[in-house]
């Protein structure tokens, strides 16, 4: 395994010095007399990990309990910083809350007994999981070797955003083409979270790297919680965590390629910042050991990874067991490098492994952007190629990362065609018998009414009932048969007006002689 990344308090404080406070269940207000411990030594197994071989002297973590508003953190913090004098480094008020501070043993056991206090743990060293096309996404687009130097996706994820806690970001390299930045940087060096490590940017430019990463277009953030050799603890990765859980702009998803021993603190946090709709991927670590004993990636909140080679047998550095969640490709990665804006390297890692899988998380929320970090699980673990990974390890599932193939493009359903009715076939009239043509009665002159100025007559005008079987007593009409505006004005000469009356008949009466000839009219004809 190449270098190994650390996580180090600030170069600001005194080596010996540094302490860091979290929050856990419900805050209780009580006097001061009753938040001191009686006796130091019951609450010694209250001190998590103070016996561990990574623990940093005179630095501990105070996590409180329940989860109270960040203004009564803040409160609580000085209240029990007073309370037991002690100095507050840094304040949590997202993921976890609480704080950071320098004390001794013997004031971290005391305050550990406040019941206003969920536990006090001793800040830890943590490290980068790092060993010495990329071939790892050519891997990730296909089922089964050997490869096709290919990588195909239906998206570029270009409304998602990756965080990467780590030891910040090369945001000038040509590969993240402007979407890089910074988000913040914990350790306080004076670096801005500009990656002075070069372990960060190698993470970043899998994840969002236009040659070299997944997500070709999401916007990467760089979050430095490791220093210029990899440095970093509890206190600084916690603080990341915080920062990101407060400030993350959704879809989003967070990427640790670090982790060290068993780390409360850290779980807990990472364990908030996930059911606050944060998708994590986390590294299981490169001890070949059991990834039940690393943390972060023993919290089963976030997707825990292994590393496998390029013939899809697990990394012989790889940690294993039921507290990993999937394998991806780990050894031999190419990626982005600080040394130049065009310049890249190769590395080896479960840290090179987890950013393959945020990545693929990062696909996922662009077609899924309401997707909670469970049911991201559920796909990325139902999509992986089962049975792939040689020696996968005791306890460890076997699967190997696959991109969750899209959806197929939703067709909306055809409306039907409603069938036509079928127009009824009209039976053929007989043809008729010719008859010797009668001589028709001379017609009558219509009148015409001016359509400026209807023409009103002192008489009501009368209708004379035609000659029985004539045409026009077979289209005579009641009153409540009256044609309706729909009517033909007979125009006979310019000499006589059509009658405005014609289409509204007046009610019958017994039949009264009316005078024939020019401007008089026997009936009314209905338009047809």
């Amino acid at each position: 395994m190449s270098s190994m990344t650390l996580f180090t308090i600030s170069r600001r404080l005194p080596a010996a010095l540094a302490a860091v406070v979290v929050c856990a269940p419900a805050l209780v207000a009580l006097p001061a007399s009753a938040r001191v411990a009686p006796e130091a030594e019951r609450f010694e197994s209250s001190i998590r990990q103070a016996n561990s071989p990574t623990a940093v002297p005179g630095s501990y973590i105070v996590v409180l309990n329940g989860a109270p508003s960040a203004e009564m953190t803040r409160a609580t913090n000085r209240s029990l910083a007073a309370t037991y004098d002690v100095t507050v480094r840094r304040e949590y008020h997202a993921s976890v809350r609480g704080f950071s501070a320098a004390m001794s043993e013997e004031q971290a056991k005391r305050v550990a007994a406040d019941p206003r206090v969920g536990f006090v743990q001793q800040n830890q060293v943590l490290k980068a999981t790092q060993d010495d096309p990329p071939w790892g996404l050519d891997r990730t687009d296909q089922r089964t070797l050997p490869l096709d130097a290919k990588f195909l996706s239906e998206t570029t994820a270009e409304t998602v955003h990756a965080y990467v806690l780590d030891s910040g970001i090369y945001a000038d390299h040509k590969d993240f083409g402007g979407r890089a930045s910074v988000g913040t940087d914990t350790i306080g060096d004076g670096q801005n979270g500009v990656d002075c490590a070069g372990h960060g940017s190698h993470v970043a430019g899998t994840i969002a790297g236009s040659k070299y990463g997944l997500a070709k277009s999401a916007k990467v953030v760089g979050i430095r919680v490791l220093n210029c050799v990899g440095n970093g603890t509890t206190e600084t990765v916690v603080a990341g965590v915080d920062w990101v859980t407060a400030n993350a702009v959704k879809p989003a998803v967070a990427n640790m390629s670090l982790g060290g021993g068993v780390d409360p603190a850290l779980d807990a946090a990472v364990k908030a910042s996930v059911a606050a709709g944060i998708s994590y991927a986390v590294a299981a670590g490169n001890e070949s050991m059991d990834a039940c004993g690393s943390s972060p990636g023993r919290e089963p909140a976030a997707l825990t990874i292994g590393a496998t080679d390029r013939n899809d047998t697990r990394a012989d550095f790889s940690n294993f067991g039921p507290c990993v969640d999937l394998f991806g490709p780990g050894v031999d990665i190419e990626s982005v490098a600080i040394t130049d804006p065009e310049a890249s390297t190769v590395k080896s890692g479960t840290s090179m492994a987890t950013p393959h899988v945020a990545g693929a998380i990062a696909l996922y929320l662009a077609g899924h952007p309401d997707a909670t970090p469970e049911q991201v699980s559920t796909a990325l673990l139902g999509a992986a190629t089962s049975d792939a990974v040689k020696n996968p390890g005791d306890g460890s599932p076997n699967k190997l990362l696959y991109l969750v193939p899209p959806e197929p493009p939703t067709t909306p359903t055809p409306t039907p065609t409603p069938t036509p009715t079928p127009s009824p076939t009209p039976t053929p009239s007989p043809t008729p018998t010719e008859t010797p043509a009668r001589p028709r009665a001379k017609r009558p002159a219509r009148r015409r009414v001016s359509p400026r100025a209807p023409r009103r007559s002192s008489a009501p005008v009368r209708h004379r009932p035609p000659p029985r079987g004539s045409p026009a007593a077979r289209n005579q009409h009641t009153d409540d048969e009256r044609p309706g505006p729909r009517c033909r004005v007979f125009r006979r000469t310019p000499s006589v007006r059509p009658s405005r009356r014609c289409c509204r008949p007046a009610p019958r009466r017994s039949p009264r002689p009316a005078a024939r000839g020019p401007g008089r009219s026997s009936r009314c004809r209905r338009w047809r």
